[in-house]
């Protein structure tokens, strides 16, 4: 890539933003007022709150678990169990994943309401009728039948009040991380009562969050068709509320997700707030009424997922969940991340290494953008020839200005050159660096995948360091010393690339240009090694386009 454009299209982007926030942005007074309005709307329904005043002991996990009576579940990714205190999911483990690149401890995401940082799904019933018992986070369920959940084999927990109103709930599960409860209530008194629907899923802290820009974590979901996204901090200051007819809502990390699917066609109020703990709900506002000797049942959908691709998308298909695929953050430029990821698990699919699948989709990067660089690298390698007749017009009307301006206009007319041509592959590429950027680290299929040598995570930064010559001298540096192999080949790449384009004529912007490769190579050490790699590929196939062009490249103009 030329530098200068590169600084060229870093200044348009700022620009851009600056311009916006200038004279398009909202205010905050504006932002205000549209957060207000979102938030009126918890005020318009007359079903009863559900919230629930806990105290969180500080034990362990193994103590929380063992100390209430539970029943197990597994399929072929997750394992854990549930509580019959209450019937929540609170202890769920990815059979998949560890912590660690080849580590052995797996990935814990749910975990019971005692410990500190307690995390688990519930789902319910309300009332406005303060003179009836109905199930809670104490009351202690029955297991009727199975004691194990397995697909194919669901549970039926039973509980019944004193007023013989009975309450069972039937929890099945797939193969992947889909619960499905089907919760019934069961009249046999002689008197109607009301009931409203419920499904919340409670943390009892914010998680170490990555805190980056491109990525969301926090609350996250979709009411008629309308994403929203509320970041940890948000929820601390404000609740966020709103009915819907439509949706799905849930608690988003990186990787992971736990989300509730109210039923189909049942309007809900979904809130997203802070109260000592983080809370998402949803609470339907249509009220269920049973009869006496009357039953009525209700469906949710509980999912608690790795974010594989596949799976979300297959759920959002198969039970037709509106956007479920926004739960993995693909970002503004959705409709370049999105497609790139398939093309790269395609080549990944052909090869069996996500490291030669960046390769191939950087070289058909190259190929559609083939034609377009090779009018940019004629207008530069024009640019560079002429150097020596640019420079000698310089000196030549060093004295008048505007004389110098219509020489060297004529100059580029005559000899067909675009002085600002170089800078548009630039601007189209910048999509496709940031896409490939997005890929490498948002999809959970990117974890721990291995290239070659010493590049054992695509996902993670090249861990070898220049300062102990690559390992050779026993000593670790510290993470900020940490410029690997393949950031010192990016930064080289960039410097021979670099003697190909036109010398800047002003000596400061010169010994800048210099310095820049050095300065990137700096820049993007912590970055994903494999886009240090699309990078570095790039530069080369770059070159080899770039010097075939400049070698058949002549002028007319006499030196």
């Amino acid at each position: 890539m030329d530098t200068k454009n590169i600084i060229a299209a870093i200044s348009l982007s700022a620009a851009v933003i600056i311009l916006y926030s200038l004279f398009f942005a909202p205010t905050p007074q504006e932002r205000k007022q549209i957060q207000s309005e979102k938030n009126i709307t918890s005020e318009s329904t007359d079903a009863p709150s559900i919230e629930q005043n806990e105290q969180v002991s500080k034990i362990s996990r193994k103590e929380a678990i063992s100390e209430e009576k539970r029943i197990l579940f597994e399929n072929n990714n997750i394992k854990g169990s549930i509580s019959l205190t209450g019937s929540s999911i609170d202890d769920l483990t990815f059979k998949k994943y560890t912590k660690t690149l080849n580590g052995k401890d797996n990935i814990v995401l749910l975990n019971p309401r005692k410990v500190q940082n307690g995390y688990y799904v519930e789902t319910g019933w309300v009332t406005t009728n303060k003179n009836i018992e109905i199930p809670n986070s104490k009351t202690i369920w029955e297991i009727e039948g199975s004691n194990k959940l397995t697909p194919g084999s669901p549970v039926k927990l039973i509980w019944t009040n004193n007023d013989n109103i009975k309450f069972e709930k039937k929890i099945s599960i797939d193969n992947q991380y889909l619960f499905t409860v089907d919760q019934t209530i069961i009249n046999n008194s002689d008197k109607t009562y009301n009931f409203y629907t419920y499904g919340q899923i409670i943390r009892n802290e914010a998680p170490e969050v990555t805190n980056f820009y491109i990525l969301h974590e926090g609350m996250l979901g979709v009411f008629d068709e309308q994403l929203i996204e509320e970041d940890y901090d948000d929820i601390e200051e404000k609740k966020y509320s709103v009915n819907a007819e439509t949706g799905w809502l849930g608690i988003t990390d990186k990787y992971w997700i736990t989300s509730l699917v109210p039923e189909d066609k049942k309007k809900f109020r979904a809130e997203f707030d802070y109260k000592n703990k983080f809370r998402a709900n949803f609470i339907e506002t249509n009220v269920t009424e049973v009869g006496a000797n009357q039953s009525k049942s209700n469906k949710i959908k509980i999912i608690i997922a790795a974010k594989e691709v596949d799976v979300i998308d297959g759920y959002a298909e198969s039970l037709n969940i509106s956007k479920y695929d926004l739960a993995i953050d693909w970002g503004w430029f959705y409709f370049i991340v999105k497609p790139l990821f398939f093309a790269i698990q395609y080549f990944f699919e052909l090869t069996g290494n996500f490291g030669i699948a960046i390769i191939l989709i950087t070289v058909c990067i190259r190929l559609a953008f083939f034609p377009l660089a090779n009018y940019s690298f004629r207008s530069m390698a024009k640019m560079k020839v002429l150097q020596p007749e640019m420079t000698r017009l310089k000196e030549l009307h060093k004295e008048d200005k505007m004389k110098l301006q219509q020489e060297m206009m004529a100059l580029y007319k005559k000899e067909k050159v675009n002085p600002v041509s170089g800078c548009l592959p630039i601007f189209i590429q910048i999509p496709f660096f940031f896409a490939i950027y997005k890929v490498l680290f948002v999809t959970i299929e990117m974890r721990h995948q291995p290239f070659f040598g010493w590049i054992k995570d695509l996902s993670e930064r090249d861990p070898t360091s220049i300062f102990n010559l690559f390992g050779l001298i026993p000593w670790d540096p510290p993470s900020f010393l940490l410029i690997g192999v393949w950031p010192c080949l990016m930064g080289v790449s960039m410097w021979l690339q670099q003697k190909l384009n036109p010398t800047p004529p002003d000596p400061i912007q010169a010994k800048i240009f210099m310095f820049f490769p050095l300065f990137l190579t700096v820049i993007l050490a912590p970055f994903p090694s494999g886009l240090v790699i699309y990078w570095t590929i790039n530069n080369v196939l770059t070159m080899a386009q770039q010097y075939v062009i400049m070698k058949r490249t002549t002028v007319k103009t006499v030196q």
